[in-house]
């Protein structure tokens, strides 16, 4: 059963492409540990109207990534989570994401592109599709948390106008 459960881990990783050990790719240590060792896995109330939640996929590959944010009043970041179904690649990229904006900003959230997250996992050429996603996720919880600000506030001044 272990071995079993380490020949799944590498080939999700893409470390064993045969049994023969025949077309081998090899990832840096930084998408192994988050592959490993993902942060924020998770998810919190969608309906929390503190609570972003963007939702993309790429159909092509099959990855699906859900980023969470839940912001302050302020509008800065104060947690994140996600869940990815995925290759090692897409979960690394997911569990960066989620630590790179935490602390930060929805606006300076925005700023973060695939292309950072891509060299510092240091994805090879294939698998940059998941740092992509990792960016429309991102962009994608950022908006669907203005838009529930956006709808909040609009309830509360008909609220203040009825009253």
């Amino acid at each position: 059963m272990m071995m079993l459960r380490q020949t799944t881990r590498k080939a999700c990783l893409g470390l064993r492409a045969s049994p023969l050990g025949l077309g081998r790719r090899l990832y840096h240590e930084n998408v192994i540990d988050h592959f490993e060792n993902p942060r924020n896995v998770g998810s919190f109330n969608r309906n929390d109207p503190d609570v972003g939640t963007g939702l993309v996929g790429a159909p092509s590959c099959g990855d699906l990534m859900s980023l969470q944010i839940k912001v302050d009043d302020s509008g800065q970041i104060i947690d994140t989570r996600f869940k990815t179904f995925g290759c090692g690649s897409a979960i690394a990229s997911s569990s960066v994401a989620s630590e790179w904006i935490k602390g930060k900003t929805i606006e300076e959230s925005l700023t973060i592109k695939n292309a950072e997250i891509a060299k510092h996992l240091r994805l090879p050429p294939v698998k940059l599709h998941c740092s992509m996603l990792a960016e429309d996720a991102i962009k994608s919880a950022v908006r669907d948390y203005k838009e529930k600000r956006a709808k909040a506030n609009a309830a509360a001044e008909e609220e203040t106008v009825e009253a």
